[in-house]
C-alpha cells in the first residue's frame, strides 16, 4: 500500500501471532549486536521486518489517516539509512520480556504509536502505525510472540549447530 512518501506502509493488527508481524532487533549500522545480548534501556536499535527485510523508518511526511508522522518500511535486506534508528525507552537496566516499552525515533524525536485509525481497501482492518511527538498511552509496545534467546555466559559455547 502506497503512502505519502511512496514507501511501504507499516500497519498493526490485533492478533499477536500474525506471521507478518515479526520484527528482528538489530544494532545501529556501525554497532555489532551479538545475538542473545540483552537490549539496554536507552540503546539505539533498528527493527527489521522479518518477511521483507525492510527497516522500521520514519521521516517528515504526514501519515495518511491520523495526520501524524508517517512510519514506513524502508531499505533492502536490512540496510537503509539513519532514519531507521530508534531508542528503546524502558524502566530498569534492560528491556525485559514482559515490559511495555516505547520506541523514540532518533532523527525526528517522535514516538512509535498506534491510535486506532483503520485502512480500507486493500488492507481493510489494519491500523495505521505512525509517529507522535509526545509520550502517551498510544506508544507503549510489548513483545507478544517471538524467539527469545538467553545469553550464554561461556563465550566458548555456541547456540547454533
Amino acid at each position: 500500500f502506497e503512502t505519502g512518501s511512496g514507501q511501504q506502509s507499516v500497519t498493526g493488527v490485533e492478533v499477536s501471532d500474525d506471521a507478518n508481524s515479526y520484527w528482528r532487533i538489530r544494532g545501529k549500522n556501525d554497532d555489532i549486536c551479538q545475538r542473545g545480548t540483552p537490549v539496554k534501556c536507552g540503546q539505539a536499535i533498528r527493527l527489521t521486518h522479518v518477511n521483507t527485510g525492510k527497516n522500521l523508518h520514519t521521516h517528515h511526511f504526514q501519515s495518511p489517516l491520523s495526520n501524524n508522522q508517517e512510519v514506513s518500511a524502508f531499505g533492502d535486506d536490512g540496510e537503509g539509512d539513519d532514519l531507521d534508528i530508534w531508542t528503546v525507552q524502558c524502566s530498569g537496566t534492560h528491556w525485559e520480556r514482559e515490559d511495555a516499552v516505547r520506541f523514540k525515533h532518533i532523527g525526528t524525536d517522535v514516538f512509535l504509536s498506534i491510535t486506532g485509525e483503520q485502512y480500507g481497501h486493500p488492507i481493510r482492518g489494519q491500523r495505521e502505525v505512525h509517529g507522535m511527538s509526545s509520550p502517551n498511552h498510544h506508544n507503549y509496545w510489548m513483545a507478544m510472540e517471538g524467539v527469545f534467546i538467553k545469553p550464554t555466559m561461556d563465550p566458548a559455547k555456541h547456540d547454533e549447530l
